[in-house]
């Protein structure tokens, strides 16, 4: 029950106003604080709350400060941000919501409304991941599009430029995939499609690693801050793991079974280099992978 709980960060730097607001909100929702607002910020891009209750007056970072920080990260700007304050001024409100806020809520807080509020924009939360969600799946493996894959690309690779750190991608593709489609039939070939897509997505298991449908048969998996030696390995536990579905190939000239063909590279992004690089250095790798023979891994 746990798992399903919404997240709702409060930002204020006086702890016995947060304390009430936790209680009025009771145990229905997972309740992150900060006390200030660069740790509010902080806390935002680590933990990706559904809802941020804040308060405009603060000492050295204020609520629209904050907020307009929020609305400028790619990472939480669609979070929904409530302010919570004791201005009522009317310009203070408008103040408010034209640089983001979704709503605003004057101190002394009343319990119900404060609950109802919350209540309703996590309730749109839900719903507005959930239509997320969806349009970025492919719809018939079930795991990220290539849509999703080419967002995620983007974003990891401008934290990645951030940070310094080694970026890893993994192209991969069903050896002989056309020769299984021809011989057993479509519906076999997207049965066949699901199960490795199922078995590739059990690998992935780190916050920003992914594995995507590029497309046909062709599959992509994104490691962010991962080195040469780490996505080989990662590469040949995809690679086992699609050998231990024993899906029946009797068409293919390597194995009696589906098999796959994997092209590894990293870079580590810099202003000259861009995602596009990273996708034409490991498929060039891919390729190799399949000219020399498939069910290989070639970094």
């Amino acid at each position: 029950m746990a798992a399903n709980k919404q997240k709702i960060l409060i930002v204020d730097d006086t702890p016995q106003n947060i304390e009430v607001l936790a209680e009025v909100l009771g145990p229905d929702q997972e309740i992150l604080f900060a006390v200030s607002g660069r740790d509010g910020l902080d806390i935002a891009l680590s933990e990706a709350p559904d809802l941020i209750l804040l308060d405009v007056m603060m000492p050295e970072m204020d609520g629209y400060e904050v907020c307009t920080r929020l609305k400028a990260e790619e990472r939480t700007k669609d979070i929904p941000v409530i302010f919570i304050t004791a201005l009522n001024q009317e310009d203070d409100e408008a103040k408010g919501l034209e640089i983001g806020a979704i709503d605003y809520i004057t101190k002394p807080i009343s319990p119900p409304i404060v609950r109802a509020r919350v209540k309703n924009h996590l309730e749109l939360k839900r719903y507005r991941d959930f239509l997320e969600n969806l349009s970025s799946l492919d719809g018939l493996t079930g795991v990220p599009n290539r849509r999703r894959f080419d967002e995620c690309l983007d974003l990891e690779w401008r934290r990645a430029l951030r940070s310094g750190g080694p970026f890893a991608l993994i192209m991969m593709d069903i050896d002989f995939f056309k020769a299984f489609n021809d011989n057993y039939g479509h519906v076999l070939g997207d049965d066949c499609l699901k199960r490795v897509a199922a078995a590739l997505a059990t690998v992935a298991r780190r916050p920003g690693d992914m594995v995507a449908r590029y497309g046909g048969e062709e599959f992509v998996c994104l490691l962010p801050e991962t080195n040469i030696e780490g996505a080989v390995q990662v590469a040949d536990s995809l690679r086992e793991k699609v050998i231990s579905q024993g899906i029946p190939h009797r068409f293919s000239s390597v194995a009696g079974h589906v098999t796959m063909s994997f092209g590894v590279a990293v870079m580590i992004p810099s202003l000259n280099k861009s995602p596009t690089d990273l996708i034409k250095l490991a498929d060039e790798r891919l390729y190799q992978a399949k000219q020399t023979g498939r069910n290989r891994i070639i970094s």
